[in-house]
């Protein structure tokens, strides 16, 4: 998996919501071996440090041969970036792709908002 990289927030006195977004994620059902394709949305309130955006497009990529189901991966994807970021509070949401009929929709916190 890439690193993820972090640099100084330029507004550490304030609280304000940043939000990235892919509609391009995928990843690979551990029972089916078949892709799995979503989007995932992480929003977050900065402390120190704010991800850098290149690091998080290959982070994110690097899912793409991964045998994970969606509620670990969106989990395992909130404990990277709190690790990585030690934000005052962050969640992480996976919406997938219908299969069989169903929708799936993923949802993790840290934190208090």
């Amino acid at each position: 998996m890439a690193s993820l990289e972090v640099f100084a927030n330029p507004h550490p006195d304030r609280d304000y919501i940043i939000l990235h977004q892919t509609d391009e994620f995928t990843s690979v059902c551990p029972k089916t071996g078949q892709p799995d394709f979503g989007s995932i949305q992480i929003e977050y309130i900065a402390a120190k440090t704010c991800v850098e955006l290149k690091s998080l497009k290959f982070y994110l990529q690097g899912y793409r041969n991964v045998g994970v189901f969606y509620e670990d991966v969106v989990n395992r994807i909130l404990n990277d970036l709190v690790a990585a970021l030690e934000p005052r509070w962050m969640a992480v949401t996976g919406s997938f792709t219908t299969r069989g009929g169903m929708r799936s929709v993923i949802k993790a916190e840290h934190g208090k908002r």
